[in-house]
């Protein structure tokens, strides 16, 4: 069962975990190599290994006997395959670990279109030199850590154990397994060349596990290996610029891929539920769920890097769940779900005993007037890049979403930060709606719809006029139209077009947000004691707000600051390379879900803005707007 709290030096740093994923559900492993998170069949299932919310709620464990810390942890370079290396008394051991792809399609001169799950998280293990002896102690806890199970007698290499939810796991292996109620371990002592594995397979349904994983060392050697070729040849398809900062492009990209649920074409905003925004607090979120408010910059990033057969397949699942239901909502679940209810799991002390730990999102009914505005913009890149893909039903659902955006521009939302304070006539909301009613005019136009498109254009312009009078004070752009504070939301504004970069309000603003919304010189999503956002304590300095200054610093000219802030944000990544949602400005600990989409998302168009400062005489709006028409805004 799950331990009672514990301290937060109990519990490895979020930005210290590695990320696995079949392109269905995903893995964290830890610098020591225990698997401490994983969620059967998807992404938002329930957790069989859930220890970093309470280090008694699962884990399985690989290392070699007598030691916690290896000498060095890397990804296989264009994968998602972790290679851990350990140094002994004795001799080196090389391990490496993966959600294995089960099979794929590659097209001559196309991307991967379709490949599936090997349903098995596969662990190999090389020693290199010398002798080892590893350990391996697998410990499910099923349900969120509510109860465990008890494995079968070990025969011909293979255990199974059934959880209380009726979650059945194999576990095949050539270490000795020894089975101890809902404990399995294995040990071996390996010489110089010997390979062993593990290999932990589940189904879909009791007795569906059976036979997924392999059976022998060169079986699941040859099975990482089809797996790390997956990796390199979708990566292959990308574009990048020959740039050194390309690797974090690269590692961004596989990360995006990695959190796309490959049934739907839904990319889930992080792998993990409530590791929490700031320490011992109650920010924390399940954000095992697909945002609408993510689809521009997911479109964009996709398109840009060369992705257009993911990018269709996150449209295709945006377009599936307005046609659905035309009344549009924040987020859905990644199988197309509406309703996200929220819960609590008050048995799980939660990581470094931040609580409550929370399944499901309160915000999934939230009015949140900025949802259009991400749409049409979303809409209007896809049709750009693609050049006029749509259907007519396509169509009428864009009239239909930009007539509901500018009936609902008068109404006060809960704005883009999902805050459970009262509702406020946010500005970036309104300048969402904005930019439904803009695209809509610019979509309407290329279709010929001239009498469409001027009545849409000129509700963008009431819009527009709107909330300069009202959203505007001593030249500077505000959180809302009641307020004089700042809010990191208004980085987007010169991103979107709202206004030319060179208007002298939008200068302020950038400038004022970078003066004075920031904490050593990372910027925050608002001052909490300015803001009712419903909620106690204090939060960390978000990192996708201090890339969209980096950005917004591009735009307005401000091309070295712009460079610096890049470089220094890029080296705050966690050790593989990976962000979180938030970061503690002074000690670079990282803070909320994992890895978070959104960041990594936001650094995409960063490095891009920084990249093309550099490399084009005409900046980053140039490039972009030479990029085959891809869009105006971001």
């Amino acid at each position: 069962m799950p331990s009672a709290p514990a301290t937060p030096d109990a519990f490895p740093p979020i930005g210290g975990y590695g990320f696995l994923s079949d392109c269905h559900t995903s893995a964290l492993v830890s610098f020591d190599g225990a698997i401490e998170w994983l969620c059967l069949p998807r992404f938002d299932s329930p957790s069989v290994f859930a220890a970093v919310l309470d280090r008694g709620a699962g884990r399985l464990t690989l290392r070699p006997r007598g030691v916690i810390v290896p000498i060095s942890r890397r990804y296989i370079p264009g994968t998602l395959v972790i290679e851990t290396t350990w140094v002994t008394d004795s001799g080196w051991l090389v391990v490496r670990d993966a959600l294995s792809i089960a099979s794929w399609e590659p097209s001559e001169g196309t991307p991967i279109v379709s490949h599936e799950s090997d349903r098995s998280l596969l662990r190999t293990m090389t020693c290199i030199d010398g002798e080892v002896e590893v350990e391996m102690e697998c410990e499910p806890r099923f349900g969120y850590g509510t109860g465990g199970g008890e494995w079968s007698a070990p025969a011909g290499g293979e255990s199974t154990v059934t959880g209380p939810d009726r979650t059945e796991l194999e576990l095949r292996s050539d270490l000795a397994l020894a089975a101890d109620g809902g404990t399995l371990r294995g040990t071996r002592t390996l010489g110089a060349g010997e390979s062993a594995f593990c290999a932990l397979s589940w189904g879909d349904e009791v007795g569906d596990a059976a036979g997924c994983g392999p059976r022998s060392a060169p079986e699941a050697l040859e099975r990482l290996s089809l797996t790390e070729n997956f990796w390199r040849l979708w990566l292959r398809h990308g574009d990048f610029p020959d740039h050194p900062w390309r690797i974090h492009l690269q590692r961004s990209a596989l990360v995006l891929k990695g959190l796309t649920y490959t049934p739907t074409g839904a990319i889930v905003a992080a792998a993990t539920t409530s590791l929490p925004e700031a320490p011992g607090g109650e920010r924390n979120w399940d954000y095992r769920f697909t945002w609408i408010r993510d689809a521009t910059f997911s479109l964009w990033a996709l398109h840009t890097l060369g992705f257009d057969q993911e990018a269709r397949d996150f449209m295709r699942f945006i377009l599936a769940v307005c046609q659905a239901h035309p009344d549009l909502q924040i987020m859905y679940g990644i199988g197309h779900e509406r309703e996200l209810t929220e819960s609590t799991l008050d048995h799980l002390s939660g990581y470094g005993g931040a609580r409550p730990v929370r399944i499901g999102n309160g915000a999934w009914d939230q009015r949140q007037n900025d949802v259009w505005g991400s749409l049409l913009d979303s809409v209007y890149l896809h049709e750009k890049a693609l050049r006029g893909t749509g259907t007519q039903a396509d169509r009428e659902l864009i009239r239909h979403q930009v007539e509901k955006a500018i009936d609902s521009f008068p109404e006060r939302d809960q704005g883009i930060w999902e805050s459970r304070g009262e509702p406020q006539h946010y500005v970036s909301s309104k300048v969402s709606m904005w930019v439904a009613a803009d695209r809509g005019a610019r979509l309407a136009g290329d279709l010929g719809r001239e009498e469409l498109a001027a009545a849409w254009r000129a509700k963008a312009d009431a819009f527009k006029a709107e909330i300069c009078e009202r959203g505007c004070r001593d030249g500077i752009f505000r959180q809302h139209y009641d307020t004089d504070a700042l809010d990191a939301s208004l980085l987007l504004m010169p991103l979107y077009r709202f206004l030319p970069a060179d208007d002298a309000r939008i200068v302020a603003t950038v400038k004022a947000i970078e003066e004075e919304l920031t904490e050593d010189g990372l910027v925050l999503r608002y001052k909490v004691d300015e803001t009712d956002d419903g909620l106690l304590g204090k939060e960390g300095t978000f990192l996708i707000c201090s890339f969209w200054l980096v950005s917004a610093l591009s735009e307005i000219g401000e091309r070295e600051r712009a460079r610096a802030l890049c470089e220094r944000l890029l080296t705050m990544a966690g050790q593989l390379d990976l962000y979180a949602e938030e970061m503690e400005s002074r000690s670079g600990r990282h803070l909320g879900n994992f890895p978070q989409a959104f960041t990594h998302l936001a650094l995409i168009n960063a490095v891009s803005h920084v990249i093309a400062d550099e490399q084009s005489p005409g900046g980053a709006t140039a490039v972009f707007t030479a990029m085959g028409g891809v869009r105006e805004g971001l």
